[in-house]
C-alpha cells in the first residue's frame, strides 16, 4: 500500500486592521504593541546579492527571507508550515503537488502563480545563471536538473511544470521524503519574471524590485544599511506587525554590541566571545543563546601543494585542538567537531571517527609524524595562506590555530577579506586554506554531506572521491533512516580519512535581543527567524 502524505492548512480569521494591526495569531493576549514598529538588525555583513537564486551566504537568506516567500516556510520550531503553498501531497514521495494561495501577490499587485516558481527553478538550475546553489536543485532530486546544469538537456525538461495558475506539479528522479522541507531554502524563492528580464542584473536595486515577501524593499546604501517596509500587497499583511526593518551590515561584533548597549540595534546578528561572560552578569535578560544547524570548519584546497597530500591535510587536522577553540577561543557553548554532519540532525547519530577519541598530545605527535614523512619540518617549513572574512571571532580562531600549525614546522599567513570578496576567492579556488561555516538548508545529514561530492558547487575544498559518490548515491535511493544512516556514516569514514576538510565546532547561536522584542524564535535549529512574526512590545515601568 502507497502512502498519501497530505498537508491541509487550516486559516483562522481574526480581526485586525490592515495598516496598523493590533492583535495576530503570534502574539500572546494581553500584549500591549508599542505604537513604533520599526526594528533595527545587524546582519554581520554586507549581502552580496539579493536574488534568491545568486545567494550563498547567511547574510543573504536572512534579507532574503523577509522579502521572498518560498513555497513553505517554517515556524519559531523549525517544523514545515505553509507559504505561497497552502497545501501539497504526494503519494510516493517522487511526484509531489503543491495548491498555491490565490491571494498570493507581489508587491507590485501581480498575483504569485506556479510559473513564477517553474521560472525561479529553471534560473537555479541554468548553467548561463551560474547559481552556485544549482547543486542545492539536483540534491534535491528534481528531474533532469543535474543534465540542465551540465548543459545535456533543455530548461523546459526540468521537473516543474505549473498545470494551473495555482497548482505546481514537481517531478523528481528518485523518492526524497524529505523534498518538501528542501523547498523553504532561500535559493528556491519565487522571483518576477518580467522585472529580472526587464532589468537584467540591476533588476534587485531598491528602485527595480519587485518581491513577494511580507516586505519589500525601500532603500539600500551599500555597506551602511537596507531598509524594507511592509509589503501591502503580501497575503498575510494584516497579521504582520513590523512596518520597518533595517538591516546594519557589521562585520566588527564589538562595534555591533556597543551600538546594542547604546540602544541604536534592536537584535545582534552574534556577540563576541571574549564578552559572554562580561554579558551574562550584566545582561543576561537579554542574551539569547538558541540551537544552530551549523558546522564551523576549515576547507583546504586539494588542488594545490601540498594541500593535495593526504597526509598533509591529515596533519593540518589533527593539529587543531578543538577544545580550547570550542571551548576557550570562542566559549559560548560551541561542541568540539569531529565530523562534518551537524550533531542536531534529527534522527542521525553523528559519526565519530577514531581520531575524536584520542588526546591532543597523540594527534600533536601523528601531525608531526605525518608532516615529517611528507618532507616538512622546522629544518624545512611550510609556508601556506589562511583566508577568513572579516569578523572579530574568525581572526581569533585564526591566531590561534597558526600558533598550533607553528609547532609543526608551518608557516601560516593570515589574509582577511571583506564577505564578498571572501566569496569570490573561494568560488575560484585562490586560497590554500579557507575558513568555512555550512548550515543545513533542511534537517537531514545529506544537507551537509551532499557539500563534498564531487562538482558541487560549494565544495569549497574542490574534493573529489568516487567511492563517497556512491555512498551518497546510494543514500539518495535507500528505503529506511537507517539504511540511509549506515551510507553516511561509511561516508564521513571517508572524510576522516581523505580529511579534505577539518571540523572544528557544531555552532550555537548567540544574540543580543532587547526585551520588548516579541515573537523571538528560541527553539529554531536552522535560526532561521522570519521578521513577519516579529513584533514590539511596549516598555513597561521603564523595563
Amino acid at each position: 500500500m502507497k502512502l498519501r502524505t497530505l498537508y491541509v492548512a487550516i486559516t483562522t480569521c481574526l480581526l485586525a486592521t490592515a495598516s496598523f494591526p493590533t492583535f495576530s495569531a503570534n502574539i500572546p493576549a494581553n500584549t500591549q504593541l508599542a505604537d513604533k514598529q520599526e526594528l533595527v538588525r545587524g546582519n554581520g555583513a554586507e549581502v552580496a546579492t539579493l536574488d534568491p537564486q545568486l545567494m550563498e551566504g547567511v547574510p543573504e537568506s536572512n534579507v532574503i527571507f523577509d522579502l521572498f516567500e518560498n513555497l513553505v516556510i517554517q515556524d519559531d520550531h523549525g517544523n514545515i508550515i505553509p507559504g505561497v503553498a497552502t497545501s501539497w501531497e504526494t503519494t510516493d514521495n517522487k511526484t509531489y503537488i503543491f495548491h498555491l494561495r490565490n491571494n498570493a501577490k507581489w508587491s507590485n499587485g501581480d498575483s504569485v502563480t506556479a510559473s513564477d516558481f517553474v521560472y525561479a527553478w529553471r534560473r537555479l538550475a541554468d548553467p548561463k545563471v551560474g547559481a552556485t546553489y544549482s547543486s542545492y536543485l539536483e540534491a534535491s532530486g528534481i528531474k533532469n536538473a543535474k543534465a540542465i546544469n551540465e548543459g545535456k538537456k533543455p530548461l523546459s525538461s526540468l521537473g516543474v511544470t505549473a498545470m494551473d495558475t495555482h497548482t505546481l506539479k514537481v517531478e523528481l528522479d528518485r523518492t526524497v521524503p524529505y523534498f518538501v522541507s528542501m523547498t523553504s531554502s532561500a535559493a528556491m524563492a519565487p522571483v518576477h519574471k518580467k522585472t529580472v528580464e526587464k532589468w537584467g542584473d540591476a533588476w534587485t536595486q531598491s528602485a527595480h524590485i519587485v518581491s513577494n515577501g511580507a516586505f519589500k524593499l525601500s532603500k539600500r546604501v551599500i555597506n551602511e544599511r537596507l531598509v524594507m517596509v511592509r509589503n501591502p500587497y503580501y497575503w498575510d499583511n494584516k497579521h504582520t506587525i513590523l512596518n520597518k526593518v533595517t538591516y546594519l551590515p557589521i562585520e566588527d561584533s564589538v562595534s555591533e554590541m556597543n551600538r546594542f548597549l547604546a540602544g541604536e540595534i534592536d537584535m545582534t546578528s552574534t556577540v563576541p566571545s571574549a564578552y559572554v561572560k562580561k554579558l551574562k552578569k550584566e545582561n543576561k535578560d537579554v542574551l539569547k543563546f538558541t540551537p544552530a544547524l551549523c558546522t564551523y570548519y576549515y576547507a583546504f584546497n586539494t588542488e594545490k601543494k601540498p594541500l593535495n597530500d593526504v597526509r598533509v591535510r591529515q596533519a593540518l587536522s589533527y593539529a587543531i585542538d578543538r577544545n580550547v577553540i570550542a571551548n576557550i577561543i570562542v566559549g559560548k557553548g560551541e561542541v568540539p567537531a569531529y565530523g562534518f554532519a551537524n550533531k542536531d540532525l534529527a534522527g542521525y547519530k553523528i559519526y565519530s571517527p577514531e581520531y575524536a577519541h584520542q588526546t591532543q598530545a597523540e594527534l600533536n605527535k601523528k601531525a608531526k609524524a605525518l608532516m615529517k614523512a611528507a618532507g616538512i619540518d622546522k629544518d624545512h617549513p611550510l609556508d601556506i595562506t589562511l583566508l577568513y572574512n572579516t569578523n572579530d571571532s574568525h581572526k581569533k580562531i585564526a591566531v590561534a590555530i597558526a600558533s598550533m600549525y607553528k609547532k609543526l614546522g608551518i608557516n601560516i599567513h593570515l589574509e582577511n577579506q571583506e564577505w564578498k570578496t571572501f566569496l569570490d576567492s573561494k568560488r575560484n579556488g585562490e586560497f590554500d586554506i579557507a575558513r568555512a561555516g555550512w548550515c543545513g538548508e533542511y534537517n537531514e545529514a545529506s544537507s551537509f554531506l551532499s557539500l563534498l561530492t564531487t562538482g558541487n558547487n560549494n565544495n569549497d575544498a574542490r574534493y573529489s572521491n568516487i567511492k563517497y559518490d556512491e555512498l551518497m548515491n546510494k543514500a539518495k535511493v535507500a528505503t529506511t533512516a537507517k539504511e540511509r544512516a549506515d551510507d553516511y556514516h561509511q561516508a564521513e569514514a571517508i572524510l576522516a580519512r581523505d580529511m579534505p576538510i577539518a571540523p572544528i565546532y557544531y555552532y550555537v547561536n548567540t544574540r543580543l535581543v532587547k526585551k520588548n522584542i516579541g515573537g523571538f524564535p528560541m527553539h529554531n535549529p536552522q535560526d532561521n527567524i522570519y521578521l513577519k512574526d516579529i513584533y514590539i512590545k511596549k516598555i513597561k515601568n521603564k523595563e
